[in-house]
């Protein structure tokens, strides 16, 4: 797990430096389950157009990925499940069969999957939650759920930042 932690917190895909994909910005979706990526992810993005989206392993949301960050999220899982292993060859199967890949059209919008939408009940108002390396598509009215307070917030960070300054 450390390599991915690595690559993670120096947010580097494979030898590429990604932009942090930061920001929470609401989004509408039309009738057919398109919806436009908001322009300030669009420039976090630069330039990238193919993604794979699936529902969040935790949450009641999808994550979209940048190609490269699934790439380098499926070679991690795949590195650390064996294909020999039924349990983990499974995982693995149904972490990347959930998976569907989808592009942007030139002018931003992008085409959602309709068993994602009606798995999660996604329609009319979303939100869009950036993530560092993929960007998350809620309901709009799950989203305000998933953050803590900012009291809670500061403490949880104090406490956190502090213990990991103890360790080194």
């Amino acid at each position: 797990m450390s390599k991915f932690l690595i690559i993670l917190h120096h947010n580097y895909i494979g030898d590429k430096k990604m932009r942090p994909l930061t920001g929470n910005i609401d989004g509408k979706l039309d009738s057919k389950g398109r919806a436009f990526l908001p322009a300030s992810f669009r420039r976090q993005l630069d330039g990238c157009t193919s993604f794979y989206i699936r529902k969040d392993v935790f949450q009641n949301c999808l994550i979209l990925y940048p190609e490269a960050s699934w790439e380098e999220t499926v070679s991690v899982l795949r590195q650390r499940l064996s294909p020999w292993n039924k349990r983990e060859d499974q995982i693995f199967r149904q972490f990347v069969a959930d998976a569907d890949y989808i592009e942007l059209e030139e002018n931003g919008r992008m085409l959602l999957p309709k068993r994602h939408l009606k798995n999660l009940n996604l329609q009319g108002e979303i939100k869009f939650i950036g993530k560092f390396t993929n960007i998350e598509i809620w309901p709009i009215f799950k989203a305000e759920e998933t953050f803590i307070e900012e009291e809670i917030l500061a403490n949880e960070l104090e406490k956190l930042m502090k213990d990991s300054l103890s360790e080194k």
